[in-house]
């Protein structure tokens, strides 16, 4: 998809750039895997396409996805001792390059804060800036369902979130980074300015016909906003 003139502004001059994580920031969907690695990966991942395809409303999604899975504290400390992320390709040096224009970097995704904080850790981004679900645990650490007061754990919820962001900090200008419909959802009244699709990890139709710009590579991103000074300099 052609870049225009206009998209390209945008991004240089937006004071915060959100990212989806999974089939996004990173190259796995990480409901997908840790169910997996739990033995109901099948049954997950259906559950999980019609999520993105925008056919099942997603709290309902998620309720069923982890229901199914049944996650314990213990199994999802050690899934993420054996499954390092899979941070795709040109992220770290994207986060590294808004840092340094000045432009925040905010994840806001529907998978698990419990993957997702060591992740933004890893990368400097603070957690204060994490929009994701949170898994609740009893006592014992066995899993006793998911916090439903979070922005993404239902559908509308990514621009609720980028809302509640602009608000929070100020903003005027946001851009949403993401793969899925409900990314797709953050290009609306009061929420993104700006929806760039990305393909690399999965290729959504849908989605892409919805982009103000549609990526397959993180570089084209890194392209653009390097062929211009960030906004705040002097």
């Amino acid at each position: 998809m052609e870049l225009k003139p206009d998209v390209a502004q945008k991004l240089r001059h937006a004071e915060a750039v959100c990212f989806d994580v999974d089939s996004t920031f990173c190259e796995d969907e990480s409901i997908d895997e840790l169910a997996a690695y739990l033995g109901v990966g099948e049954q997950v991942a259906a559950l999980t396409a019609k999520a993105m395809g925008g056919t099942v409303e997603f709290k309902e999604a998620l309720r069923t996805r982890l229901g199914v899975m049944h996650p314990s504290r213990q199994a999802v400390d050690k899934f993420l001792a054996d499954h390092p992320h899979r941070v795709t390709k040109g992220i770290p040096e994207l986060v590294a390059l808004l840092k340094a224009r000045g432009q925040e970097v905010f994840l806001v995704s529907g998978g698990f804060r419990q993957i997702i904080h060591p992740l933004a850790e890893s990368l400097g981004i603070p957690l204060s800036h994490v929009f994701a679900n949170s898994i609740l645990f009893d006592h014992d650490g066995r899993y006793a369902g998911f916090d439903e007061s979070e922005f993404t754990c239902r559908s509308g919820g990514k621009p609720a979130a980028i809302r509640h962001i602009k608000e929070k900090y100020g903003y005027e200008e946001v851009v949403m980074v993401g793969d899925g419909a409900t990314d797709a959802e953050a290009r609306s009244e009061g929420a993104a300015s700006l929806f760039i699709g990305y393909g690399g990890v999965v290729v959504r139709p849908t989605v892409a016909a919805q982009a103000d710009w549609y990526i397959m590579d993180i570089q084209q991103m890194i392209d653009v906003l390097k062929a211009a000074p960030p906004a705040n300099a002097h």
